[in-house]
């Protein structure tokens, strides 16, 4: 079998150029896509998918990009997807990002031109001691970089180019989905996967090199509307209950030593406030609610309630509301049904040379919840590091390994089939 190649800096160029395009998504939107800089991208995508002459490259009205590389071998394969999104995370801005390459580290701190306090330290990031010799990618220190998940797109779009250029690399046919508003776990709101017409799939979302995982976090949504009794300041004795100010005290009930994302880690959910508003007569918070265990993650939102009732009670003229809703839940329980789409994942990031590193994520990706809509969907390294930070970065050669295992995936397949 070829073995990819990066000779002409194909890989490095293509993801200059994704991460440069701002695709922040806004919670806040009910548009969809969220944020219409999105498409951006999208047209972007299918520009590059129709000249490898993928020829049913189109972009949706969502903001979803689907393409067919066709097989090419006498097999009936399964049809295979690969997967990443679009978007970049609403806490840090994606807005005029400077992507700079750092040629070959030699373990020493990266100081961000931009902002000469933003310092990447081995002692902080772990994972650089595994990239003496590499080309680092971060931002300026303004930004983020973007390679959650703009590396997944760029390893995808090169193991597309690469077969399509090779057809005697036999695979069955793969499908590409390019997604919209993952980050703010809208990522498979609108997705059609009739038009898509997988048996499995795989996204590219990783983090470290080898990494494949095939559990996340379950996840709810939560709304906490405040309603409290407005007053003028000035004759505000005995009559005011300030909505913030109840607000206040719920968020600083919340445990700090347990069920928070500061100190928590491996298994331990969370409950976690990520935005504040509102005035004295009403205020709200959203939060994300996490845990590996349904049962824990409903024990989770029930701490929560409990919590708001302790403190509304000294408010005996105020209300609340709290809205639960779901976001997506754990994926092992598909994925254990269909033990082979790990397996080949395993295999095929050991044919890249490369010690696969089997583990659960402490978050969750659009597969999470396509595993539930009936395509099951681990997902495997993509290289990026630190996200939704300015100190975000990507490894050159671990996105290369990348691009290697996706294609390894596909050519498993087909020799199995």
């Amino acid at each position: 079998m070829l073995n990819y190649q990066n000779k002409t800096n194909s890989l490095q160029k293509r993801f200059i150029k994704y991460v440069q395009i701002d695709t922040q998504s806004d919670p806040l939107s009910n548009a969809i896509p969220s944020t219409a800089k999105q498409k951006d991208l999208g047209k972007v995508l299918v520009e590059e998918l129709l000249n490898l002459e993928i020829k049913d490259a189109h972009l949706d009205e969502y903001g979803y990009v689907y393409a067919t590389i066709p097989s090419n071998s006498n097999k009936t394969v399964p049809v295979i997807c690969f997967c990443s999104h679009m978007d970049t995370s609403p806490d840090c801005s994606g807005q005029h990002v400077k992507p700079i390459i750092h040629s070959n580290y030699q373990g020493q701190d990266l100081v961000l031109p931009d902002d000469n306090t933003i310092i990447l330290k081995m002692i902080d990031h772990p994972d650089l001691k595994d990239q003496i010799g590499n080309d680092i990618v971060t931002a300026s220190g303004t930004t983020l970089l973007g390679a959650d998940n703009k590396s997944g797109l760029t390893e995808i779009m090169e193991a597309a180019a690469f077969l399509m250029a090779n057809p005697e690399v036999k695979h069955g046919t793969i499908k590409i989905l390019f997604t919209p508003d993952e980050e703010i776990g809208r990522g498979v709101d609108k997705v059609d996967l009739k038009k898509l017409g997988a048996d499995f799939a795989y996204t590219v979302d990783g983090e470290t090199l080898g990494s494949i995982e095939d559990e996340t976090f379950s996840a709810d949504g939560a709304v906490l509307t405040i309603n409290g009794v407005s007053a003028h300041p000035g004759f505000a004795k005995d009559k005011m209950e300030s909505a913030i100010k109840i607000l206040s005290d719920v968020i600083s009930a919340l445990p700090t030593d347990c069920l928070s994302p500061e100190s928590t880690e491996d298994r331990e959910g969370f409950i976690h406030p990520v935005s504040l508003s509102g005035s004295v007569e009403q205020a709200e918070a959203r939060f994300i609610i996490r845990a590996f265990d349904d049962e824990q993650l409903q024990a989770n939102g029930e701490f929560l309630d409990a919590t708001v009732q302790n403190i509304i009670e000294d408010f005996p003229n105020s209300t609340y509301e709290l809205k639960i809703t779901e976001q997506y839940r754990n994926m092992k329980k598909v994925l254990d049904q269909n033990p082979e789409i790990m397996e080949i994942g395993v295999q095929a990031i050991e044919r890249a040379g490369i010690k696969p590193k089997r583990q659960s994520i402490r978050g969750g990706t659009d597969g999470s919840r396509l595993s539930f809509l009936g395509l099951p969907c681990p997902n495997i390294f993509a290289g990026e590091h630190a996200f939704h930070g300015k100190q975000e970065w990507a490894s050159v050669q671990d996105m290369e390994k990348a691009v290697q295992t996706i294609i390894n995936i596909a050519v498993i397949w087909e020799e199995k089939a």
